[in-house]
């Protein structure tokens, strides 16, 4: 799924950015409100984690605009602590409100909630639920490797996204892993063999993609 962070503070933006694509996301930045726009307008968002006091156009502008030209979760980032601050921010059609400073760990987990990606997910005759990290074949618990697990995250979050190899070892293995990219080939030919042959596509010169209906 593809998350943008709005933040004119760069180091924060990063630090997100990374934990981000730790837990499986597609990630895009902006520093400022017009900066945010253009990039909702361009990308396909699923969720703008949007700081209120942003340079340009605000938060609030931000968000305002989002909420009436796309279906895009919108989840609030601010320093003020005013309940009437808050009432503002879900007055005009913010999915979520969060304050400053937070615990990383709340962030993402409202991050997930938004995006109903807390529960099970299924598709043919799997079920995930990422809550416990266990997967099911018609209900019979599947033996997948903790890698093997966090793949198949990264597709169900990403669904029809077609993702390279580049992007899988960085979303899955880490930005600085070493090892050989085929192990990427690898790993996805034994989860195919677990989860169905047919729920990973390859796109020959390009990358995979998941390209399934989830329920």
């Amino acid at each position: 799924m593809n998350v943008m962070i709005v933040d004119d503070e760069e180091k924060l933006v990063k630090i997100l950015k990374f934990y981000f694509e730790k837990e499986g996301f597609n990630v895009f930045e902006a520093l400022n409100g017009e900066d945010a726009i253009k990039k909702c307008d361009s990308n396909k968002i699923d969720l703008v984690i949007l700081d209120w006091m942003i340079p340009k156009l605000n938060g609030i502008e931000v968000c305002k605009y989002i909420k009436e030209n796309m279906n895009t979760k919108v989840l609030m980032l601010t320093a003020r602590t005013q309940t009437e601050d808050e009432l503002e921010v879900l007055g005009i059609g913010a999915d979520e409100y969060v304050k400053k400073p937070f615990d990383l760990r709340v962030l993402i987990m409202r991050a997930k909630k938004l995006l109903n990606i807390d529960k099970d997910v299924t598709f043919r005759d799997i079920r995930i639920n990422f809550n416990d990290k266990k997967v099911y074949r018609n209900n019979e618990i599947l033996n997948l490797t903790k890698i093997e697990f966090d793949l198949l995250s990264c597709f169900v979050k990403n669904k029809g996204i077609i993702l390279s190899r580049d992007k899988i070892i960085s979303l899955v293995w880490g930005i600085d892993y070493e090892g050989d990219y085929r192990t990427v080939d690898t790993h996805i030919r034994r989860l195919r063999a677990k989860i169905g042959e047919n729920s990973i596509k390859t796109y020959r010169g390009i990358g995979y993609s998941l390209e399934v209906d989830l329920n």
